[in-house]
């Protein structure tokens, strides 16, 4: 399996998380999507793109921590299916996420250091440190669910500072601004070429990667391929055919395919190549949704409020997972066969759901101070 971190493995969402102006709000979008609002096109595929990445992140903590951990007795692979499933997009998802991170990160990241700082880099660590302390203490009350946690004063510590948790993608933000800011003036090429060294070292396993560092390392060249290479992947969001999608979706299948066909998870190189082949596909999946405007304006519509979803999904998904584990567990073969096949879309849906009443809750609370570092309006990981 490739090794793929298990948070934003929503969190969103995590994300996490970002996006068109990718950003990560605490409050409702001001304008309303398309021309007529005077959004740009480029914003509202990259704002459906996002809203595709976070449906992934929590699709894929539904099944591996909670559908996988249930005991299904009905005599069918489905459960195994959707496992399969799940792992064909790990390529994808944080990948994708972090390319339009760096894609609007480029205005940030030439403004002065003490806005950076403050706005982005120690925006980003307060909302990991808060969020962590919530979801540790949340997680302590589902002991049986299978993630990532701190259980000691020491664990916490470790999780606070070098092996980040299921709330990776908060932290790799901050991390990856700091490192973007400090490079601004080097040559391109002098950064990008260790980034991805660093991706495909840490990919083939060569590596010490305990918890969700495997993320940090991995990703960190598709945030500055977004930030440096921003005009090209606009470009060719804009210039994105049916045709272009069709090339793309079959190479991301063929790469799959030949991958899992010669057992190439981990060779040296072959995960960021994959993952490079999927974020073409994603971008150009999203430019070409908004043919579609049903669709992708509840798409972006759900990626402009990623934050939300990303930093409350995994404690709701514990104690849903401690509440749903033994009785549908205890079903018989009749009603675990009318589950098994949609459950974790319903549970997918649930959790989205759920999350983003938890945060509307929190908001009538004047509890806004969860969301944004006080003092500053918003956090975003956009220019």
């Amino acid at each position: 399996m490739i090794r793929q971190p298990t948070s934003t493995d929503a969190r969103p969402p995590e994300h996490e998380p970002d996006v068109t102006h990718v950003r990560f709000r605490h409050r409702r979008h001001r304008t309303l999507s398309g021309p007529a609002a005077g959004r740009p096109r480029r914003a509202e595929w990259a704002d459906a793109a996002k809203g595709v990445c976070i449906i992934l992140v929590v699709l894929w903590h539904v099944v591996v921590k909670d559908y996988l951990q249930i005991d299904w007795h009905i005599g069918v692979p489905v459960p195994g299916l959707w496992g399969a499933l799940g792992e064909q997009f790990l390529p994808l998802r944080m990948p994708l996420f972090f390319t339009i991170s760096g894609v609007f990160a480029a205005n940030a990241v030439q403004r002065p250091w003490r806005v950076v700082a403050r706005g982005r880099i120690a925006g980003f660590l307060y909302l990991y440190a808060v969020w962590l302390l919530i979801h540790t203490a949340v997680l302590a009350a589902a002991p049986d669910f299978p993630t990532d946690r701190a259980t000691s004063a020491l664990g916490l510590l470790e999780q606070l500072t070098i092996t980040p948790s299921n709330l990776w993608y908060l932290y790799a933000l901050a991390l990856y601004f700091t490192l973007a800011k400090a490079v601004r003036r080097v040559s391109r090429v002098l950064v990008l070429a260790p980034a991805a060294v660093l991706s495909a070292v840490a990919a083939a396993g060569l590596l010490d990667t305990p918890g969700n560092r495997a993320g940090l390392y991995q990703n960190l060249v598709f945030f500055l391929a977004g930030l440096y290479l921003r005009p090209q992947i606009e470009r060719w969001a804009a210039t994105a055919t049916g045709r272009r999608l069709a090339v793309t979706s079959g190479a991301y299948v063929l790469v799959l395919a030949a991958m899992a066909a010669v057992g190439a998870q981990q060779w040296f190189g072959v995960w960021p190549v994959v993952s490079v082949v999927a974020v073409a596909f994603g971008v150009t999946a999203a430019a070409r949704l908004g043919r579609w405007p049903a669709v992708s304006n509840r798409l972006a519509t759900l990626g402009r409020i990623t934050l939300p979803i990303y930093v409350i999904h995994m404690p709701v998904l514990a104690l849903l997972h401690r509440l749903l584990l033994g009785p549908i567990s205890g079903l018989d073969q009749v009603g675990q066969g009318l589950l098994v096949l949609g459950y974790p879309v319903l549970l997918t849906g649930l959790v989205i759901g759920v999350s983003l009443a938890v945060h509307r809750g929190l908001l009538a609370l004047h509890a806004r101070w969860l969301f944004a570092l006080p003092g500053v309006r918003r956090v975003e990981a956009a220019g």
